[in-house]
């Protein structure tokens, strides 16, 4: 059996036809702010690449801002918002299982005078909306919350979360790097004031995203420079991968319903043959609440280091660390208070294009022999 990689929310190869669009782009070496022929050309296929993005996510294209990538574009959102409406108060709202490209920036902002209000997830990951009610004060400026958490695929309800917002007429924004290509993102549906997204999430290069940005929404540039971008985000635009950022959000867009279908139907082959083996297994998130091609699976009282060491051709993410004499549970699972004894022995399993049925079978047979041997040694 070749090499098996269930660990697309980590991040996806460079679709072929992407992997061409980048290619040709490399012919057009113009600076995009220059108005000659070489400069004009460049800016053409930015402009195409925007027209791309912005209509993945029902936006309009000078809604969309080019960034380095997800974590660039939670800076920019959260810091760039608070600083520029601070006189409206100091108070952002976000939850505990937030990725580390929201809780540090949110704990960078409390040294600097702001408040954060956490609020906890339920047993599934899924927060409470009358969690966000109570914590709104006079203060509250800004609400974060992820579309779909990394690790455990689970939904959050942007929508309700949004109308809560506007009610307050609190910005709203949400990190949707892992549900972009896996379930529907229409910022105008949604009623979110930013939304951000990563390119390496959706077959495209790593070092692109984008945030959205909605009309009238002010922000503080976290960089000083020319007017690239309108102005918003300073320094030369990157041609070649925003080439391939839009030409992987056209195709994600003209494949969505059969790649869902896909991503879904591996996911469920690989629960359900583990189930037909009889293996003691939990599942950390609600499915039908969940994004189509991730498992949270916990093997309970079996580090989940012994199992991946013990199928080195499968590639998998841990939900715990295990070090010389103790167990680091993920931040995510600590929150969703997830027994201990299942915690260490979480793994995330994340289908992807490429994934088939010989992979998936091969896969749950593996496993299931591994689980069954440790647990034999005990």
């Amino acid at each position: 059996m070749k090499n098996i990689y269930l660990d697309y929310n980590a991040t996806t190869p460079l679709h072929p036809e992407v992997k061409t669009c980048m290619i040709e782009a490399m012919e057009y070496f113009g600076n995009p702010s220059s108005t000659h022929k070489f400069g004009i050309e460049a800016k053409k296929i930015i402009d195409e690449a925007r027209l791309s993005v912005a209509e993945c996510i029902n936006a309009d294209p000078p809604e969309i801002i080019f960034t380095s990538g997800g974590t660039e574009s939670n800076n920019y959102a959260l810091k760039g918002y608070v600083y520029a409406n601070r006189e409206k108060g100091n108070h952002i709202i976000t939850s505990q299982t937030e990725h580390p490209a929201i809780m540090n920036v949110c704990r960078q902002l409390e040294t600097e005078g702001f408040e954060v209000t956490y609020i906890p997830v339920n047993r599934k990951g899924y927060v409470s909306l009358e969690s966000i009610k109570d914590t709104i004060t006079k203060k509250t400026i800004l609400i974060s919350i992820m579309h779909a958490n990394n690790e455990t695929g689970s939904i959050q309800p942007i929508e309700e979360i949004a109308e809560i917002a506007l009610k307050y007429n609190i910005c709203f924004h949400t990190d949707a790097a892992q549900s972009l290509g896996k379930i529907p993102v229409d910022v105008r549906k949604m009623g979110v004031s930013m939304l951000s997204i990563a390119g390496h999430k959706i077959y495209a290069p790593k070092g692109i995203g984008a945030l959205y940005v909605k009309n009238g929404i002010v922000l503080k540039n976290l960089f000083n420079g020319a007017g690239h971008e309108k102005g918003k985000r300073p320094g030369t635009e990157n041609t070649i991968h925003i080439a391939g950022f839009g030409k992987a959000c056209g195709i994600i867009s003209n494949c969505f319903e059969k790649n869902v279908d896909h991503y879904k139907k591996l996911r469920d082959m690989l629960i359900d043959e583990l189930q037909d083996k009889n293996i003691d297994f939990i599942i950390n998130s609600d499915l039908e609440k969940c994004l189509p091609n991730t498992a949270s699976i916990s093997f309970k009282d079996i580090q989940a280091s012994s199992i991946i060491s013990a199928m080195p051709e499968i590639s998998v993410s841990a939900g715990s660390a295990c070090h010389s004499k103790s167990t680091k549970i993920s931040s995510v699972l600590k929150a969703m208070k997830v027994p201990f004894n299942h915690a260490m022995g979480t793994i995330r399993f994340s289908t992807g294009l490429l994934t088939d049925d010989d992979e998936i079978s091969y896969t749950s047979k593996k496993l299931s022999e591994i689980i069954i041997f440790l647990k034999s040694q005990q």
